[in-house]
């Protein structure tokens, strides 16, 4: 869990949302009620942000008091509990939605990236993420595709050289793009080139690189890329990108890539329906 990003958009979270006052709260709900709310799924999901949820009730009231039912990376079933909070019934409204926000954002992400792993269990083909994230939240939503059993590509434009079309274009070729990177990582950083054709292949023989992406290619053309490169020594690894669909990651991975990356599983997952049940005394 990427601790102070995690504080810092809690913070920003709640004053978005609070302003200066909750005041539907404060004049309707009296100063010493008193409530135990429980946060219930509606469907079977991996659980993503239930730290972050604890830490928007505490960031509003420390007097709350939050236990965790089911923890970060378990599931929990329909009809379920993730977590109990009990206090101030103005602090827990308050807190309400924007706890739920957390919670169902990344618990939608780690269900999905469990869907991918899953559809490719077996193959040896491991699930990536890629860098298209809300802006601000990246760390936590690749914390919650580790969550979800998927691994993290890049963190961003500084701790790995990604070579990519519009690089390839610019620097006249591919392997001139890699050559050019050569001569300047004096980093270390590790090294991936991007190819969308079988002959694009052939500038990349003998260079220094960690890894190929295989990009928008069918799967025969991803099969032929692997059966090119099993020769070579030392051979890249090999990621697979473009249109990966639960229909289609299966085939893909069966072609012998190593990595197969998805978009989809940020950019796309479908927030979990989740509620905030609660009696007041």
């Amino acid at each position: 869990m990427p601790e102070e990003e995690l504080d810092a958009l809690v913070v920003a979270a709640l004053e978005e949302d609070i302003g200066e006052g909750d005041f539907t709260t404060l004049w309707t709900v009296g100063t010493t009620t008193r409530a135990r709310g429980a946060v219930i799924s509606r469907e079977e999901a991996v659980v993503a942000g239930a730290q972050a949820a604890e830490r928007v009730f505490r960031r509003v009231d420390p007097g709350l008091r939050v236990e965790l039912v089911v923890k970060d990376g378990g599931l929990v079933e329909p009809g379920g509990t993730i977590l109990i909070v009990e206090g101030s019934a103005r602090s827990i409204l308050t807190a309400e939605r924007t706890a739920l926000n957390f919670l169902a954002r990344l618990s939608g992400i780690a269900t999905l990236t469990r869907t991918f792993v899953n559809a490719v269990e077996g193959t040896g083909a491991r699930i990536l993420d890629t860098r298209k994230t809300t802006p601000g939240w990246r760390g936590i939503e690749k914390w919650a595709v580790r969550l979800g059993g998927g691994s993290n590509h890049r963190m961003g434009l500084y701790d790995m050289v990604l070579v990519k079309d519009n690089h390839v274009a610019a620097a006249g070729g591919v392997g001139a793009a890699v050559r050019a990177v050569a001569r300047e990582n004096r980093r270390g950083l590790p090294v991936e080139a991007e190819v969308s054709r079988l002959d694009e292949l052939t500038e990349l023989q003998g260079l220094t690189l960690d890894r190929i992406l295989i990009d928008n290619m069918s799967v025969e053309g991803i099969r032929a890329v692997v059966r090119e490169v099993s020769g070579w020594d030392p051979r890249p690894e090999l990621e697979a990108s473009g249109n990966m669909t639960l229909d289609r990651v299966r085939s893909v991975a069966e072609t012998g890539v190593d990595w197969i990356s998805v978009g989809a599983i940020t950019h796309s997952a479908r927030w979990m329906d989740l509620s905030l049940e609660l009696p007041f005394s």
